[in-house]
């Protein structure tokens, strides 16, 4: 069984930042991708940045220069540093981990999302 807990997300002004934290837990073995998404309703979720177990990074074009993905291999956590926010960044931020099990099963478990607002 795997674990996967979000926290961070609240209400920001527009220019404002947020960083929001996903630590995974249970029967791991190892982690392989480490990502975030975002969804709003009526739309497809959506990638925002994922990173690699060699800490390769890939983000959505619309946050480039803004956000910032990290991971902390020791604490089986990875962080979403967001910066600059827009209103067309409110949405519910879901975490994802691709996980090798200890039954050497390997599959991906999400959180249970963190909302992110951004108004004035």
């Amino acid at each position: 069984q795997v674990q996967v807990v979000e926290s961070g997300g609240g209400l920001v002004q527009p220019g404002g930042s947020l960083r929001l934290s996903c630590a995974a837990s249970g029967s791991i073995f190892s982690i392989n991708v480490m990502g975030w998404y975002r969804q709003t309703p009526g739309k497809q979720r959506e990638l925002v940045a994922r990173i690699s177990s060699g800490g390769s990074k890939n983000y959505a074009d619309s946050v480039k220069g803004r956000f910032t993905i990290s991971r902390d291999n020791a604490k089986k956590t990875v962080y979403l540093q967001m910066s600059s926010l827009k209103p067309e960044d409110t949405a519910v931020y879901y975490c994802y981990v691709d996980v090798t099990t200890l039954f050497l099963a390997r599959g991906d478990y999400w959180g249970q999302g963190t909302q992110v607002t951004v108004s004035s």
